[in-house]
C-alpha cells in the first residue's frame, strides 16, 4: 500500500481558517517553504474538491531554483465539480492531474488532459479511500501527500491510512468557531483514537513544525 503523509497547517488550537473562511496565511513564509520541499519528496499531492474549489490551488513545488519533477495533483471529486477553467485543469497537460470520482468520466475534463479514475463509492457517494490509494499506487504514485481539507483529513485518519503527520502550528488562537483541521472522527473512547509517535520538532520562524509517525 502507498505511503500516506497528512500535512496540517493550523493555529495552536487546530484551526485552519476562521468561521468566515479566512485562512491566508495562518503559518509564516518559512513554514510554507518547507511545505513545498515536502511536496517535492512525494509522488502526488492530494486534496478534496472543496479545497480545490475554494482556493483554486496549483499544488505545485514553487521553490527558488527548483528544477526537479513536479508531483502529480490529485483531487477527490465524486461528482466531478472541478471547473475546466481552474488552475489544476488548465495545467493538466503540463503536470499530471488526477480526478478521483465515483461516476463515469466527464469528457470535458478528459479532453483537457485530466486523468479521471472511477472508483467504488461508500457512504454519501464518497470515494472509498483504500481503493483510491490502491488506484494511485497502480498509477505509480506510491508516496501521497494529503493537504486537506478537514473532511479529507478525517476520512484518511478514520480509515487508518495515515502513516505520517507533518504538522505546522502558528502561534495564533482562532477559537471554537474556526474551521477544524480534522473533521469528525466519531471517537467514543480514547483507545479508538488514531495514535502517533512524535519523531521531531523544529522551529520555523515563529511557527512550530512537528513530525509524527504512526504508533
Amino acid at each position: 500500500m502507498a505511503y500516506v503523509t497528512l500535512k496540517l497547517a493550523t493555529s495552536l488550537d487546530g484551526r485552519i481558517a476562521t468561521a468566515a473562511g479566512e485562512s491566508r496565511w495562518i503559518t509564516g513564509e518559512a513554514a510554507r517553504e518547507q511545505v513545498h520541499r515536502l511536496r517535492s519528496e512525494h509522488d502526488a499531492v492530494l486534496v478534496g474538491v472543496e479545497t480545490a474549489l475554494a482556493d483554486d490551488p496549483e499544488l505545485s513545488v514553487r521553490l527558488p531554483g527548483y528544477t526537479g519533477a513536479q508531483p502529480a495533483r490529485v483531487v477527490l471529486d465524486s461528482r466531478q465539480r472541478l471547473s475546466p477553467g481552474c488552475k489544476l485543469v488548465r495545467t493538466a497537460r503540463e503536470i499530471p492531474t488526477y480526478l478521483v470520482t465515483t461516476t463515469p468520466p466527464d469528457p470535458a475534463l478528459v479532453e483537457a488532459g485530466v486523468r479521471v479514475l472511477q472508483v467504488r463509492a461508500v457512504g454519501e457517494d464518497r470515494p472509498e479511500l483504500k481503493t483510491v490509494v490502491q488506484a494511485l499506487e497502480d498509477e505509480g504514485l506510491s508516496r501521497i501527500f494529503v493537504e486537506g481539507g478537514g473532511q479529507v483529513a478525517a476520512s484518511f485518519l478514520r480509515c487508518g491510512l495515515v502513516d505520517a503527520l507533518e504538522w505546522f502550528r502558528a502561534p495564533t488562537v482562532i477559537g471554537g468557531e474556526g474551521r477544524p483541521a480534522v473533521g469528525a472522527l466519531a471517537v467514543a473512547a480514547l483507545a479508538q483514537a488514531p495514535h502517533f509517535r512524535r519523531v521531531a520538532v523544529r522551529e520555523l520562524g515563529a511557527d512550530l513544525w512537528e513530525r509524527y509517525e504512526k504508533a
